[in-house]
């Protein structure tokens, strides 16, 4: 039991907070600047015997960094499994504060996990360099569009040719022309980038013995390696492989009534990198030679090629944990 229980309604530029005693009685409340002047403020009244809650949101880690030692508790809340606001019309900043740290009192909050820093180093490489990736697919397609457009066909594949000299010796009209060679310029730069995070993706691949362990996974390499890695941080979090599977979203959504059993989609809540990662492992699983690999073409033949892939991605779970937990 804690003397007082603080809710936090964190936002870009501020913060509301209000504090409950242990029998729910209203302490203080009110609205701070999200500097390091008004954390100060708030941590002046939190010591041990404070617990605070505070929703996971964009800013939420630079917040719990500061706060973290400082109280007795902090918990970082899970806003679409710790339902605030079931049952009330209204919601302001001051309501999601007040229910917040009531649902906190009560111990009715969902919380997630607050990995240290270095994971969120290696998650902030690894999302860093998917973001490049997408930005170069995303300039290459435009590229192919105008030459497209002037009846040009994109026989030499930018995407995995590192020259586009080649397009000089086209002959386009001056907007066009103009067009390709500003989009060669941006690509140039994001090519660059993109060599240049690749490197440091594979030195810290190297580096780690999880991510050579999880190489060993058919479809596995340092990319999608590093990504798990750092994605799930902590295998010993989850209790099973299906802990797992759920924490990347691959698992169906279940409606059971009345002794009647739905499954339908996936549910995709949890790490959106997580997911993304298995499900392009899971890519090369039809061509593995194993009995994953011969239920996969199955799966294929029964279901499609899209259904068969997130299927084998929920499967790889069970060998990241098994591969995982080995050494661990």
């Amino acid at each position: 039991m804690f003397e007082h229980y603080i809710g936090i309604d964190l936002h870009q530029a501020f913060f509301q907070a209000c504090a409950v005693t242990r029998t729910g009685d209203r302490a203080w409340e009110g609205r701070f600047p999200r500097t390091a002047e008004g954390i100060a403020t708030l941590l002046a009244r939190c010591d041990e015997h404070t617990a605070v809650a505070v929703e996971a949101s964009t800013p939420t880690w630079h917040f719990a960094d500061a706060v973290s030692g400082r109280v007795g508790d902090l918990r970082i809340v899970d806003p679409v499994k710790t339902k605030l606001k079931a049952g009330f019309a209204a919601k302001t900043d001051r309501l999601d504060a007040r229910r917040l740290a009531d649902a906190l009192r009560r111990e009715s909050v969902v919380g997630i996990d607050y990995p240290p820093i270095a994971i969120r180093e290696r998650r902030e490489l690894c999302r860093f360099r998917l973001a490049v990736v997408q930005i170069r697919t995303a300039l290459i397609q435009r590229l192919r569009a105008v030459l497209l457009r002037q009846g040009l066909v994109d026989r030499r594949r930018l995407a995995r040719t590192p020259s586009d000299a080649w397009l000089e010796t086209l002959t386009l009209p001056p907007r066009a022309a103009a067009s390709v060679a500003g989009l060669r310029r941006v690509l140039g730069g994001v090519r660059a980038e993109a060599t240049a995070v690749d490197e440091e993706v594979q030195a810290a691949a190297a580096a780690d013995p999880i991510v050579v362990r999880l190489q060993q996974i058919p479809g596995v390499g340092p990319v999608l390696g590093l990504m798990m890695r750092a994605e799930i941080g902590d295998i010993r979090r989850f209790p099973t492989p299906g802990h797992l599977a759920s924490y990347a979203g691959l698992v169906p959504r279940v409606e059971a009534s009345a002794g009647r059993v739905r499954h339908g989609r996936i549910t995709r809540r949890g790490s959106p990198w997580l997911r993304w990662a298995l499900v392009e492992a899971a890519m090369h699983g039809t061509r593995r030679t194993d009995r994953i690999g011969r239920w996969g073409r199955r799966l294929v033949v029964r279901k499609g090629a899209l259904k068969a892939r997130v299927a084998l991605a929920r499967t790889l779970c069970e060998e990241v944990f098994a591969h995982w937990s080995a050494i661990v």
